[in-house]
């Protein structure tokens, strides 16, 4: 089996701090090699890129839809000078986490220019892009198309049917799938999975959000990624090993690690 990548988990939160070490040790013997910590706000930048180096993670720097509200000017001039100082840091491998989401109370056109402004700095910095995207798909897409960032970028916990699905994926775009698709209720995305070419997606959890029904936690941890991966392998029909090396390709690919 190939070594395991979360691309999605927010390994910096202070949900993690009791145990952090630990954790890391649990994962590398559950072969989980690395993860990729995003951004969520100017907050959390210098903390993040703190635990990145300590355990040898990539991150990615952003600001979250949920903080569009209070991203000023100044941030924006901040995360463009961030991006500077650490572009020849090889454990940074993408802008975001950014994105849309009309489920949030903050202010959609306040929303939309953060992340174009966004979408701007990526293709700047010729970075791919992590994105959130929560019943926002069709101002993402049309986004995506018009301003057609070279690096691309993920999806990130996509939730959709196949249909939306291909609409990113023919534009270049990855899924991030993660442990949503162990929840029963879970029908489109699960159909999504099972039809579309395995190059589609990369592994991630979101940790320490969205853990799976079943698991019973509160707190979600990289070591649900191979529970992940053995269900991706049901619903394609292919054996967990070729899910793996797939799985560890798109995400090398798409970060360039």
């Amino acid at each position: 089996m190939e070594p395991i990548i979360d691309s999605h988990a927010h390994i910096d939160f202070p949900e993690f701090d009791e145990d952090r070490g630990t954790l890391f040790q649990q994962m590398r013997n559950a072969g989980i090699e690395n993860v990729l910590i995003p951004g969520v706000s100017p907050e959390n930048w210098l903390r993040q890129i703190e635990v990145a180096k300590q355990y040898d993670c990539y991150y990615a720097l952003g600001i979250h839809p949920w903080y569009s509200e209070s991203a000023t000017t100044a941030n924006m001039t901040g995360l463009r000078a961030i991006l500077t100082r650490y572009k020849d840091d090889s454990r940074l491998v993408a802008l975001g986490e950014c994105g849309l989401d009309k489920l949030h109370k903050s202010n959609f056109t306040t929303q939309m220019n953060l992340f174009l402004a966004q979408i701007c700095l990526a293709k700047e910095f010729d970075l791919p892009l992590i994105m959130h995207c929560v019943k926002a798909h069709e101002d993402t897409l049309k986004l995506l198309k018009a301003e057609a960032p070279r690096r691309k970028g993920v999806i990130h916990g996509f939730y959709g049917g196949p249909q939306l699905a291909r609409q990113y994926v023919n534009l270049g775009y990855k899924l991030g799938i993660g442990g949503l698709l162990l929840n029963d209720h879970a029908p489109k995305l699960q159909e999504t999975v099972a039809q579309l070419p395995l190059e589609s997606f990369i592994l991630e959890t979101d940790s320490p959000a969205m853990a799976p029904k079943s698991s019973g936690n509160n707190r979600n941890t990289p070591l649900i990624l191979p529970e992940i991966l053995r269900k991706i392998a049901n619903l394609q029909k292919k054996s967990a090993v070729r899910i793996s090396e797939q799985m560890f390709f798109n995400v090398s690919q798409l970060f360039d690690l």
